[in-house]
């Protein structure tokens, strides 16, 4: 009767234990077809209602995480991901989760931690990759390098990551080396659009203009008219002194962008080597590269000023006075100005120049006004000084 008793409690606690794994497995599997149509705000509703205190589910907290991450609420699945990662340590998806969630979130550091600590489990290209696209955002040109290259010992063919290396490399000066990185996918494809304006680019730069204008004309032939491909053919035609294709081309690089000051300044110049009417074709062109390089009036009157208050505060008068100067003459409606440098002469005892400079304020500040009433007081006062030194009767 005893042993008998004992196998129903043990009946009794096993289907106990069965329905609650029963409900927990249901109650996920629901979650995720909420997640899978979209419905990921409920889905973490669901799943919380799984949560306990104290006890961490590892199956409903992945779950958890996944939503916030597909939710964009990336703040609180890095939090999940973190405790899973601490969980589970050699869980290499936790991991990648974590180094992507950082990198979305811009905290380049953590994520290159995450980005190691994948790396140590398992060596897994699209991960190196990664790593080298955040250390190119941080400026470090050479680990983006070396990652790049142990991507690459893998997936030697990807274009995207030769693209990227062989791009890094051209900036440092390292030419030949991008030529050789770009030679692997262009032996078999030397047509491709991806990779050979990269190639033009390090000939361009190395100085080799008639290669250049090869592989960026056949880029053209070929369909692809970029605006980088136009621009830099047009720019290897022109050191090669092929004057009339140069013109041609980087006028059809201006009508794809015409927001570069130095591209306008190469136009004006091959026109002028072609012997084009300077009034009719070259000055127009010159008085672009002009306008494009002349300030906003207002935006250097904004800068003077800030120049000039900062000195005002420290009692550099001369130098206050030479930005509120400027700053009146990028924008002569900043007429507190004409006071401000009045009475940085007035400090400094140059009574002439001060009243001067009053003088002018008065004769455009609305009269009643408090500036035109201290002004007025200010130009009485230093009135009876000149007096007083005999400098005015």
């Amino acid at each position: 009767m005893k042993k008998f008793t004992i196998i129903a409690l043990w009946l009794m606690v096993c289907a106990s234990l069965w329905g609650q794994s029963s409900h927990r497995d249901s109650v996920i599997s629901y979650a995720r077809h909420l997640k899978n149509i979209y419905r990921v705000d409920e889905a973490i509703d669901t799943l919380s209602s799984l949560v306990t205190p104290g006890q961490m589910d590892e199956g409903v907290m992945a779950e958890l995480a996944d939503c916030h991450f597909q939710n964009g609420s990336y703040e609180n699945a890095a939090g999940t991901y973190f405790m899973l990662a601490s969980l589970a340590p050699n869980n290499i998806l936790y991991r990648i989760r974590q180094m992507q969630l950082h990198y979305r979130m811009k905290s380049y550091p953590q994520s290159i931690q995450a980005g190691r600590s994948v790396l140590a489990l398992d060596s897994i290209p699209a991960v190196m990759s990664l790593m080298g696209d955040i250390f190119k955002l941080i400026e470090e040109p050479d680990s983006a390098l070396w990652y790049y290259r142990r991507f690459l010992a893998y997936k030697p063919e990807n274009e995207t990551v030769v693209a990227k290396a062989a791009n890094l490399l051209i900036s440092k000066g390292e030419y030949d080396e991008a030529l050789s990185l770009t030679g692997t996918i262009l032996d078999k494809d030397p047509d491709n659009t991806v990779i050979a304006p990269v190639k033009g680019l390090a000939l361009y730069r190395k100085g080799d203009y008639e290669a250049a204008v090869d592989l960026f004309q056949r880029q053209r032939d070929i369909g692809n008219e970029s605006y980088s491909t136009l621009y830099y053919l047009g720019q290897s035609y022109w050191h090669t002194q092929v004057i009339y294709e140069a013109e041609e081309a980087l006028v059809a690089a201006w009508q794809i962008d015409s927001s570069d000051v130095n591209l306008a300044y190469s136009i004006a110049s091959v026109k002028g080597e072609a012997y084009r009417s300077f009034e009719k074709e070259v000055k127009p062109w010159l008085d672009k590269v002009g306008e494009m390089l002349r300030p906003d009036p207002s935006m250097v009157s904004r800068l003077h000023q800030q120049y000039g208050l900062s000195y005002y505060r420290m009692e550099m008068w001369d130098k206050a006075i030479e930005h509120y100067k400027e700053a009146y003459r990028f924008n002569p409606k900043f007429i507190s100005a004409l006071a401000t440098i009045a009475y940085c002469y007035e400090v400094r005892k140059d009574f002439k120049s001060a009243l001067l400079w009053y003088e002018k304020y008065l004769k455009v500040a609305p009269p009643g006004s408090q500036g035109y009433i201290f002004a007025e007081k200010s130009v009485k006062y230093i009135k009876g000084e000149l007096f007083m030194d005999g400098e005015m009767k």
